[in-house]
């Protein structure tokens, strides 16, 4: 880059993981970086993922991680072609952040901590000329183009040769995602999905398919008090998409109050909303005793009881008690709980009736925001040169996993990128 070139300014606005990114590459590549954020430090997002030891990608090999990313990965493919999971653990050591492989095939950092790993790179960031302004609201631009903040000090103007957008979604708006960019972006042509939960619980409906239309929703009162909070495993989970694409995957969940939520529940988030959205409820079928075939089920549970209840029954054959027991007594009546041939199918598909993703802002992630199609390879904005956009502010979903921070890291660096090139 030319000593003019190096003496233009690009401002980034939002400190997430992608905003963090597109700094670095434009601080590598000697632009003078200013990094906005509304809060009153940078990656909090991060940090609170880090609770959950931080889980930094997916050790997954392509193609199959491409696949991740639904109808999305073949924009997000070339993303990964600059930045996949192997790089991203590559540049976490240039952190010096040692990583490991866990036994599901997820990334971790050694220490299982995110707190240390942005210290490292935020003094890393800081070294290589990165200028950081907190608590400084993006409002959007003036009639000259100008940037528009709200800072403790009043609205600031700010002028800008390239500008990164990585505002995040709308999920968790206490740490500074909300959304709000979005009819900003909207008035000046991008095209913009609306915001949906994404790797959501979800709220039950009734217990019964012959329920009447006013029955009430949701788990019985006393099992709401007895089993919320409590996990289920190990569990089957099944569900038939829209275009009958089937979902089949064993796991764990936790049962809430209202519904269901958990790592199994993400991985069908965007299945089980798609198709609520087309039809006004999905089903689920949960194989109770993942681990045996349904003529062994069939077998025990018709096996002779004597005088002992069917719940005990269930306890010494099967190890049936406790949640999965719960289970049962709210989906079949009394009389269908002693049916032995339509229990021991119960125990093998147990069907939940979902009514609802919980509310976007208690998502881990959104779905929706800035479709691809508005933005060019540089993910800058068609109908805006020199403005780009990165992160959770994109119209892609992914699972957790890691699949979610790789892909947001990704678009980060294709950002910053981008506006390197743009520069030039």
């Amino acid at each position: 880059m030319s000593s003019s070139e190096s003496n233009r300014r690009a401002v980034v606005i939002g400190g997430g993981p992608a905003g963090l990114m597109a700094a670095e590459r434009l601080a590598l590549a000697g632009v003078r970086v200013d990094l906005y954020d509304a809060m009153a430090s940078v990656g909090r997002k991060f940090l609170l993922a880090g609770k959950g030891g931080l889980n930094l990608t997916h050790s997954e090999p392509r193609p199959a991680f491409d696949t991740r990313y639904f109808e999305r990965q073949a924009d997000i493919a070339p993303w990964l072609d600059r930045f996949d999971g192997d790089a991203l653990r590559a540049w976490a050591q240039g952190l010096g952040v040692e990583t490991f492989v866990g036994t599901s095939g997820r990334v971790f950092p050694q220490t299982l901590k995110a707190a240390p790993m942005l210290r490292a790179w935020l003094s890393r960031l800081r070294t290589q000329g990165v200028s950081f302004h907190m608590r400084h609201r993006w409002l959007g631009w003036t009639d000259d183009g100008a940037l528009r903040l709200q800072s403790p000090d009043g609205e600031q103007i700010v002028r800008a040769d390239a500008v990164v957008l990585a505002l995040g979604g709308a999920s968790w708006p206490q740490l500074g995602s909300d959304g709000a960019w979005a009819p900003l972006l909207g008035a000046i042509g991008a095209d913009v999905a609306p915001l949906r939960a994404a790797n959501c619980g979800f709220d039950l409906g009734p217990r019964r398919a012959d329920a009447p239309a006013d029955a009430d929703a949701g788990w019985s009162p006393f099992f709401a008090g007895k089993f919320a909070g409590q996990p289920l495993k190990p569990v089957a989970l099944t569900a038939e998409g829209l275009d009958g694409r089937q979902f089949s995957r064993q796991g764990e969940f936790v049962v809430t109050a209202t519904g269901i939520e958990g790592s199994l529940v993400y991985a069908v988030s965007a299945l089980l909303r798609e198709v609520i959205e087309q039809r006004g409820e999905a089903v689920v079928h949960l194989d109770l005793l993942p681990g045996r075939d349904a003529a062994w089920v069939e077998e025990q549970v018709a096996h002779p009881r004597g005088s002992r209840s069917m719940s005990s029954h269930l306890k010494s054959r099967l190890n049936l008690e406790g949640l999965k027991a719960g289970l049962l007594h709210e989906v079949l009546s009394k009389d269908e709980y002693v049916d032995t041939a339509l229990l021991a199918r119960t125990i093998k598909a147990l069907p939940l009736r979902l009514r609802a993703a919980r509310p976007v802002a208690e998502a881990i992630s959104t779905a929706g925001g800035v479709r691809l199609e508005s933005l060019d390879a540089h993910l800058m904005l068609k109908s805006r040169p020199g403005l780009f956009v990165a992160g959770e502010m994109l119209d892609w979903e992914a699972p957790t996993g890691g699949y979610l921070l790789t892909a947001a890291l990704a678009s980060g660096l294709v950002a910053g990128e981008g506006a390197v090139t743009f520069l030039r």
